[in-house]
């Protein structure tokens, strides 16, 4: 078994997380200052519809505000994750596999089994719908753990609901014809623990990489900065907002979208004086899922990805390493 950060301080950054010099996130070419969409979804409908539209073209990342989500809940969930990595080591052994078909799981890196590089992270993947069905396997330390993440999780299922909605307006589609096409959506969570990192310039909690799944909801850590999206051929820094939650278009919208909305490559990055804690929702289609771009779409544009089902992406998306090229070139029509 590998070993989790979170056990201990290092003092040296091991040799097994050292990027090639080709491959470091040279900080100093970062773009830092700008401001990627913010979206009131409290503002007229009209005026969110064509604010999605424009984000998930230009940048395929937004963030929202006033989206319902009490902010005492999500200061909860941060409190209660940070707690769950400070257990003691024997207690989170228990939860330990590198077995990618768990349904909760501790791990650290990405994919310990095929990597050469490790990343400097830990997480903890749950999959968190229906709760009923999963709930019971989570961890039951800390002590409010079940019950925190659990209407958290609700919460952000809603919203994920919502936003899925204006999406396909934004389309031009039906408001359900999204949720429809997507089958019987799986809900899964990453949590991830970035520890203090001796040499941040050498190694990525992350590097680079597209979701396979359909929308993304993140929770940032509201001190520590750490997450870049590419534009442009540019790295772009994504600050904390206080109170925002980060959206990110996934794999099967950009198929879905005929090519129009973008799943983009984003990063994590980590830092010598903080520790960062990033807790990721991940909305995906039901295994059986055919993902095929809207008939509506492409009535002007060619279809320009295959008809495929979930399952047979996902299988595809755990088999390579994260940074390969963009898993769905390899569905082109």
């Amino acid at each position: 078994m590998a070993e989790l950060l979170s056990t201990k301080i290092h003092e040296t950054l091991p040799e097994k997380y050292v990027r090639p010099e080709t491959q470091r996130p040279l900080f100093s070419e970062v773009i830092t200052g700008t401001k990627i969409p913010i979206i009131d979804l409290k503002s007229p409908v009209d005026q969110i519809i064509s604010q999605i539209a424009h984000a998930s073209q230009s940048y395929g990342f937004f963030q929202v505000v006033n989206h319902g989500i009490p902010d005492e809940l999500l200061l909860k969930v941060m409190a209660i994750a940070i707690e769950f990595f400070r257990l003691p080591a024997e207690e989170k052994e228990k939860l330990y596999t590198d077995d990618p078909t768990k349904k909760v799981r501790l791990s650290t890196s990405f994919n310990v089994a095929r990597e050469t590089v490790h990343n400097w992270r830990d997480y903890l993947r749950m999959h968190c719908y229906p709760l009923e069905k999963f709930m019971p396997e989570w961890p039951s330390r800390p002590d409010l753990f079940k019950e925190v993440i659990s209407t958290y999780c609700k919460e952000v299922r809603q919203l994920g609901m919502k936003l899925l909605g204006a999406i396909s307006l934004s389309l031009g589609l039906e408001e359900d014809y999204i949720k429809e096409a997507l089958g019987e959506q799986e809900q899964h969570m990453a949590v991830n623990f970035y520890p203090q990192c001796p040499e941040p310039e050498l190694t990525y909690g992350l590097p680079a990489h597209t979701d396979p799944n359909a929308l993304t909801i993140l929770l940032q850590d509201p001190e520590v900065a750490g997450l870049h999206v590419l534009k442009e051929g540019k790295w772009i820094a994504v600050d904390p907002l206080p109170g925002a939650l980060v959206i990110n278009i996934g794999d099967q919208l950009q198929a879905l979208s005929n090519g129009r909305y973008k799943s983009v490559w984003h990063r994590a990055v980590v830092n010598s004086s903080k520790e960062r804690l990033s807790v990721a929702s991940f909305l995906c289609p039901s295994n059986s899922a055919l993902v095929s771009p809207a008939k509506k779409l492409t009535e002007i544009t060619p279809p320009v990805y295959r008809d495929y089902t979930y399952d047979e992406y996902y299988k595809k998306f755990w088999s390579r390493n994260l940074d390969q090229e963009h898993c769905l070139e390899l569905f082109k029509s």
